[in-house]
């Protein structure tokens, strides 16, 4: 969501000079689009992982001040809980075994969080959404203590003008009836239930229509292999409940707007692109501005007189619409690039676990990219966007739209066709065989034992209720036990339930 913001910046006098930098920085950036601006001697990947504070009871731990503080790592910054904290991982590069030292490096920075945390008392949990979350840890009272994430959430309830509803139909347990969520909110403070890992690819203006046409496509199937968010308010919802939650939690539209066709700020997006400015022109022509904060530059003037312009105003609005495969523009060592950022993902449930997602997701990306007749000219969008809800909902119970193939079960579609695919992307890529083996080897196990982090936890909570523990208890002690089987490092296909 870019810097930290002034407090009064949601005044309405900001609105209209907003709204100009806005347009003036989508100009300057189709004139650098034009002029081929950008350079890409080799590409690179980024990672940022969330992550929740918890106590020793297992509920959330308000504490991100005091751990931060503690930690004193750039690399770890807020988020908008104060039972939350952010890791941005340096990039590094995609080829050769870079991805080891990407893990190993991922995997230091967690265990100085973990050890960090439990010197404040403590500890640090990597999983999609916190099970023991309840109604009262979204009182605004939680809110980061930081104005850009106050008026966020000002900007978001006064533009909606009524409580969000959380309303889901849940996925059954065994031998279950459906269990249904209907809950109000009184801030947006449930997104901050949703914790993530956003990977990101650096690409050139010309690549980046494809790489995100191919992350769309992939998008229904990331979710089918690693849903890690299974519970809400003591719910069994859906294998990834993220994505309808992150939808509800900020959706700025009362039902009167929803019914006339507005967009979610939460988007999917409605057509396959052929240039980055689409996503960003999209997202200007649609959106109001949340956090209309301007700086002095002239973003025109700056790219004429030699300088990088930094675009402050579109990055900053870029960053309050939440598509589930973002544009990034930035600017780096007073380089600009364009990255893809992926942000379908859970957080978790392991480090080797991330790197398995992330491996497939780079691999199978840049094969379809390279393929002589595109997968996305052969589907609807909306096939691929209800590939996502499916996946999201179902897991591996599900069916996916494919071309050639029609609709097929998550693990068969990538058994037999999106994990050869990806080893051969990965190949392209100057990956190394052996990093590619270790981490697809992962996926591979995971869907030959239909075994996610989501699974794993419904499986445990149900065997937990069925031996007579009340829910409550189910969750703190299924909880207890994926913290110390995360902190293990064994991928979530090879942990036991029992």
């Amino acid at each position: 969501m870019g810097k930290d913001v002034a407090p009064d910046s949601g005044a309405a006098r900001d609105r209209g000079r907003y709204r100009h930098k806005v347009q003036r920085c989508l100009d300057t950036l189709a004139r650098m689009l034009s002029e081929s601006s950008f350079t890409f001697p080799r590409k690179h990947i980024g990672l940022e992982v969330e992550l929740n504070l918890v106590d020793d009871a297992m509920r959330p731990s308000m504490s991100n001040s005091a751990v931060l503080d503690a930690l004193d790592e750039a690399a770890f910054t807020t988020e908008l809980s104060q039972h939350n904290i952010e890791l941005n991982v340096p990039p590094y590069p995609l080829d050769g075994e870079s991805a080891l030292t990407l893990e190993a490096d991922l995997g230091a920075y967690l265990e100085l969080a973990h050890d960090t945390a439990e010197r404040a008392g403590t500890s640090v949990a990597m999983i999609g959404i916190l099970p023991t979350l309840r109604a009262e840890h979204f009182d605004q009272k939680w809110l980061t203590n930081n104005a850009r994430y106050a008026l966020l959430n000002d900007q978001i309830m006064a533009s909606r003008g009524e409580q969000p509803l959380l309303s889901l139909e849940g996925v059954p347990l065994r031998g279950r009836e459906p269990e249904r969520l209907r809950a109000f909110a009184q801030s947006i403070l449930p997104e901050a239930a949703c914790t993530s890992v956003q990977l990101h690819l650096q690409v050139s203006p010309e690549e980046f229509a494809p790489h995100w046409n191919a992350a769309q496509c992939l998008a229904g199937v990331q979710l089918a292999l690693g849903g890690n968010s299974p519970f809400l308010l003591g719910k069994a919802l859906w294998q990834e409940t993220r994505i309808p939650l992150f939808l509800q939690a900020t959706d700025t539209r009362p039902e009167e707007l929803k019914n006339q066709g507005v967009r979610p700020r939460v988007w999917f997006g409605e057509r396959w692109i052929t240039s980055i400015f689409d996503l960003f022109e999209e997202n200007v022509r649609y959106f109001p501005g949340l956090l209309p904060e301007t700086d002095d530059e002239d973003p025109m003037e700056a790219l004429e007189s030699g300088r990088v312009p930094r675009l402050t105003e579109l990055r900053l609005h870029n960053g309050t619409v939440w598509r589930w495969n973002r544009p990034v523009y930035d600017v780096v060592d007073g380089t600009p690039h364009l990255r893809v950022e992926n942000r379908v993902l859970p957080a978790g449930p392991t480090v080797r676990d991330m790197m398995a997602n992330a491996a497939f997701f780079y691999g199978a990306q840049r094969a379809l990219v390279g393929q002589e007749r595109p997968v996305w000219s052969q589907m609807s969008f909306q096939a691929a966007e209800e590939n996502l809800y499916s996946g999201a909902r179902n897991g591996f119970d599900t069916l996916l739209y494919w071309p050639g193939i029609g609709r097929v079960p998550p693990d068969e579609l990538v058994l037999r066709v999106l994990l050869p695919l990806a080893r051969e992307g990965l190949r392209d890529s100057g990956v190394a065989d052996t990093v590619a083996e270790r981490y697809l080897g992962v996926i591979e196990q995971r869907c030959l034992r239909r075994r996610t982090g989501s699974t794993w936890q419904r499986e445990t909570v149900a065997l937990l209720e069925e031996r007579g523990t009340d829910r409550d208890a189910a969750l703190t002690g299924m909880l207890a036990r994926y913290l110390e089987h995360s902190r293990s490092g064994e991928p979530v296909h090879t942990w036991p339930v029992g």
